[in-house]
Parts: structure tokens; C-alpha cells; sequence
């Protein structure tokens, strides 16, 4: 059975749309700040359903299109999966090996380069290394890798399947 492109590319913005609905309950609703890596997160995952939403609204009928789309909302969600993949590194780190908690984001944006706030964002720290929520003995960057992982596959599914002509 062939699922219609724009089906999936609904799919891609409603389940952005539910992560980050999830991400902002967890800030707003039960206090949790994100640290600088959970906002890259939320970057690539804003990247998918943005392109996503462009895709469902377009709706090509060429695959060159399609592709195209799927090629961005796959380097976007790819963007958020490796930050995620980087958290959860980070954060099962030794305790003597977790680098220090610096400045915030907001510090780093005014003051430095666009390209130093990305290292310094890449390298972590340790306010990224602290576990302050779980679910079934995961951390948050766990499950939100997993989350991406998920569309990372739906993602590449979409852009290297066979169109009808």
C-alpha cells in the first residue's frame, strides 16, 4: 500500500508539533529550563516540521520535489538527533570528566560569534551533563534521541522511496 506523500509530511508536522508541545509543557509546566544542547534539539525539530509544513502545503507532484523536502527535513531532524546523541554522551560521562557549567546561551549570543556559540553550544557543559528528569530510568536526552531516531527513519523512508510516475 503506498501512503501518499502529503500524509507523511502531515505525520512529520503533527509529531513535531506534539515534541515540541512536549518540550514546552516540560519548560512551562513543570519548570524544567532547557540547557543549550536541548535548544539545538528544539531547533532541528522546529527545521522538520517547518519543511514538513511547507511539503504538506505544497504537495509536489514530482519526486525531484519530494526529495528535495525530504532531504532537508532529514538533515534538520539529523541535525537534532546528532545534539541528542551528543547529550546523552555527555551525560553519562564520569562525574570527574564532565566539563564546568558556564555562562547560558543568552550570554553566549550577545557576546560571541555566531560560529564560537556553536562550539561552545557542541562542547556542552555541565549544566547539559545533569539528569533532572526520567522516564522508565531514561533521561529526557534518551528519549528524545529515540523520538528523532524515529523520524530520522520516517525521514529517510520518505525521501528514498519509489514514487508512481
Amino acid at each position: 500500500m503506498q501512503k501518499s506523500y502529503r500524509l507523511v509530511s502531515g505525520l512529520l508536522v503533527l509529531a513535531s508539533i506534539v515534541g515540541m508541545a512536549f518540550a514546552l509543557y516540560l519548560e512551562h509546566g513543570q519548570g524544567l529550563s532547557p540547557c543549550p544542547l536541548c535548544v539545538f534539539q528544539r531547533v532541528g525539530l522546529i527545521g522538520l516540521g517547518l519543511i514538513s509544513l511547507i511539503a504538506f502545503i505544497h504537495n509536489p507532484k514530482t519526486g525531484a520535489f519530494r526529495r528535495i523536502y525530504a532531504f532537508l527535513g532529514l538533515a534538520s531532524i539529523g541535525w537534532a538527533a546528532g545534539v541528542a546523541a551528543r547529550h546523552v554522551w555527555l551525560q553519562n560521562l564520569p562525574p570527574d570528566q564532565v566539563p564546568s557549567c558556564g555562562p547560558g546561551l543568552d550570554y553566549w549570543m550577545d557576546t560571541l560569534p555566531l560560529k564560537s556559540v556553536f562550539e561552545q553550544v557542541l562542547t556542552g557543559s555541565g549544566e547539559c551533563a545533569l539528569v533532572d528528569w526520567t522516564f522508565l530510568g531514561q533521561s529526557l536526552p534518551v528519549w528524545s534521541l529515540v523520538f528523532f531516531s524515529v523520524l530520522v527513519l520516517i525521514s529517510l523512508w520518505q525521501l528514498f522511496r519509489k514514487y508512481p510516475a
